[in-house]
């Protein structure tokens, strides 16, 4: 190619210009005005610049210096600092300077999953028209005006640095309209209960599955159960490991944060996954924490809706348990710390219909989960009874659960349903259950010696057994096969 003297002179500007731009200091797009920083942990603040540049951190009476790096990344911690409510400025200085405003002090969470977390606020008058649980309060969509809780959207393509710093926007409003209806209500609920600034961030893709909120590299395990079986690598399962992740997850780290929420999982159980779903989980999780750098941040999750997938047409038959052993395999999570999940088998108008409309309460108690478990409030009911032991008596078995609440009832005082046991040829039997105490003594005249006992153990299971306090016993089987096996 030949160059001329303009030739030149034009690359020597685009060159100048470029230099010029990478010596700006950038922030990353989740760095901008109006976001919450987390109480009562070091803060982290990061971004680009030129290489050795030194970079300073004004905020709160605190000055903190670092240099980027030869690749032009710098970072820097914040002191803790307790919970405000007054907005501040937050000076970032280097060869340009950039001034963040109306920066609250308060709780961070990070909400993701699939269409049901995504499940925007927009569609609240599928709310309305709902015809069982809690109707909500007042209609927020129109009404909310708590410029305390501030929100986040993390959207794919748009992650990118940009030098307008308008990520987060208070909770009301053209914002409120598209932001997750879910993690809305969790907000709005823990604020009632603590009174401190909520900062919620969602980052969800209607149809996803698990493996794309995965570190692609994170997938390349081969799990071992306890019995010493090994299954299939778990990347052979395709689904673009790691495509959100790199996306939307990545770009977040390391925004400090209280914990997650996680709402996905229907696409999976989809493919009739059960203990694989449950070893991608247990790797999503534990990758989360090591990617913040901090192995006990809280990660609580949705046990999915009752929906009819076995009716759907599709490759893979679905039998009606397919389900309840994909319930089965989200709670296996539990065996890591600091993890929960709330049942919401309670919460569905129809079972054909995959997008159940009660977010609010969905938020609720999300809410009241973490108010117990992560900030203490022990006399909160989070959850309805869940299975803990049983015990063979003559012709019955004895079923004792913790999460009592004031104790075990039916919501609409008849004969609890949806209890099954089997003898030793293991055919289950619809079977009566009777209230005693904290336990339920289930039995049926054609079954003499039980051996086992299930609960709410198919697709469409909406039973009346809960707690005083109106929360859904939890779908169980005593003769999980997997239990003992995960590791």
């Amino acid at each position: 190619m030949h160059f001329n003297k303009s030739n030149f002179s034009l690359l020597g500007l685009l060159l100048l210009c470029s230099l010029n731009l990478f010596s700006q200091i950038t922030l990353p797009k989740i760095l901008g005005h109006n976001m919450v920083l987390q109480q009562n942990k070091e803060v982290s603040i990061w971004g680009t610049a030129s290489a050795g540049e030194k970079i300073s951190v004004d905020f709160a009476g605190q000055n903190k210096t670092t240099v980027a790096d030869q690749s032009g990344k710098w970072s820097l911690k914040l002191k803790p600092m307790k919970a405000s409510f007054t907005p501040r400025e937050m000076t970032i200085k280097g060869k340009n300077t950039i001034v963040l405003k109306n920066i609250l002090i308060g709780e961070v969470w990070l909400c993701s999953g699939q269409s049901n977390m995504e499940y925007a606020m927009r569609k609240y008058s599928k709310f309305e028209t709902a015809t069982k649980g809690y109707k909500p309060p007042e209609d927020d969509l129109n009404k909310a005006n708590n410029t305390n809780i501030r929100i986040f959207l993390d959207r794919r393509k748009y992650m990118d640095p940009s030098p307008e710093h308008l990520g987060w926007d208070a909770a009301m409003g053209k914002p409120l309209v598209d932001f997750s209806a879910v993690g809305y209500y969790f907000a709005k609920d823990l604020y009632a209960k603590l009174n401190v600034p909520i900062g919620m961030i969602s980052a969800a893709v209607p149809g996803s599955r698990i493996e794309p909120w995965i570190q692609s590299s994170k997938m390349e395990i081969t799990p071992k159960l306890k019995n010493g079986k090994t299954l299939e690598k778990l990347s052979a399962d395709g689904g673009d490991a790691g495509k959100f992740y790199d996306t939307m997850i990545q770009p977040l780290i390391p925004y400090t944060l209280k914990g997650f929420l996680w709402y996905q999982g229907e696409s999976n159980c989809f493919l009739n996954e059960n203990i694989r779903y449950a070893y991608k989980f247990k790797t999503l999780i534990e990758s989360w924490r090591n990617d913040w750098n901090d192995k006990n941040l809280p990660f609580y999750f949705v046990q999915l809706a009752p929906y009819a997938y076995s009716t759907t047409k599709d490759e893979r038959p679905h039998s009606a348990e397919q389900l309840p052993e994909f319930w089965e395999s989200q709670k296996l999570a539990l065996h890591l710390k600091n993890t929960n999940t709330i049942a919401i088998t309670d919460l569905v108008d129809s079972i054909a219909d995959l997008h159940p409309g009660y977010k609010w309460e969905i938020g609720r108690r999300l809410s009241l989960l973490a108010v117990n478990k992560t900030y203490g409030q022990k006399n909160i009911v989070w959850s309805g009874p869940v299975y803990q032991k049983m015990k063979i008596a003559d012709n019955t078995i004895e079923i004792t659960f913790s999460n009592l609440g004031s104790g075990l009832a039916s919501r609409d005082g008849k004969p609890l349903n949806w209890f099954t046991i089997a003898g030793n040829d293991g055919k289950f039997v619809n079977a009566n259950a009777e209230i005693k105490g904290d336990k339920i003594i289930v039995s049926a005249p054609e079954i003499l010696h039980p051996t086992a006992a299930r609960f709410g153990w198919n697709e469409g299971a909406q039973s009346n057994f809960i707690n005083k306090e109106g929360l859904p016993a939890v779908p169980f089987r005593t003769d999980n096969p997997w239990d003992n096996l995960f590791q």
